[in-house]
């Protein structure tokens, strides 16, 4: 029997965080439900309140400390000591280089990398005082390249470096570190890229298919499902890895 813990999940207002957050509460664990405003979390909690989970949301900017700080503090007396944490928060700002903005680069740079850095840090503290703790990062496989996502795919990159970093430095202390590099899912923030290149989110559907060997796209589910053996007992000597869910071989 899988024993309780207390999960962070960020970004999980929808999409890829909110099947992830839904599946860690099937697990078993209290989950929090981080997004940028406490309101976009309510559709998550629903879910998981009506599957029998316990949740609560918070409204946190992941690339401020003060919010970091707050919300991890605010998890540890709701829910009790967080020991996992999946780093899902993200967003886009795609260009090709030579219209990219400065703040179009730090933006992504700021939600990816200085978040997770900044949630990584607030979270071990309590995961070495337990002595057990899992960290999920979210890359991407644009972290092999993908054009008009210099600012995207450095970021999805890096993140697979902080990755095995984390891994060296926690292990120790009964901590893992794991990344999930998804390739082609079906999520509102894919559906938004459709839109933005003018193409109907079916045929990109399509098109996508048709370079997936299993062909099939893929589903939020694809990636909690991943998500919940890395957060698992039986991962504890799994560490220091990039698992690419694309449907086919990456990296």
């Amino acid at each position: 029997m899988t024993e309780t813990r207390t999960a962070i999940v960020t970004g999980s207002g929808r999409g890829i965080g909110a099947a992830v957050a839904l599946r860690l509460a099937k697990d078993g664990h209290k989950v929090a439900v981080i997004d940028l405003r406490e309101e976009d979390t309510t559709a998550t909690i629903e879910a998981i309140n009506a599957a029998g989970g316990q949740a609560i949301g918070i409204g946190a900017d992941v690339s401020n400390s003060d919010d970091v700080a707050a919300a991890v503090a605010r998890v540890t007396e709701e829910l009790g000591a967080p020991t996992i944490l999946v780093n899902n928060a993200g967003i886009l700002r795609d260009n090709l280089l030579f219209k990219m903005s400065d703040g179009d680069w730090d933006a992504v740079m700021n939600v990816h990398l200085r978040g997770s850095f900044l949630m990584s840090r607030a979270v071990q503290a309590h995961q070495v005082e337990q002595k057990w703790g899992r960290i999920v990062n979210l890359s991407s496989t644009s972290a092999l390249g993908n054009r008009g996502q210099a600012n995207y795919a450095a970021a999805k990159a890096g993140l697979q470096g902080f990755t095995k970093t984390l891994a060296i430095e926690l292990g120790r202390y009964n901590v893992t570190a794991n990344a999930i590099a998804p390739g082609f899912i079906e999520t509102d923030m894919t559906r938004a890229t459709a839109e933005r290149v003018g193409v109907p989110f079916e045929d990109f559907i399509a098109h996508a298919v048709s370079e997936i060997p299993v062909g099939r796209s893929g589903k939020p589910e694809d990636i909690a499902a991943a998500a919940s053996f890395f957060a698992s007992e039986e991962a504890s000597f799994v560490s220091g890895q990039v698992l690419y869910v694309a449907g086919g071989p990456k990296g």
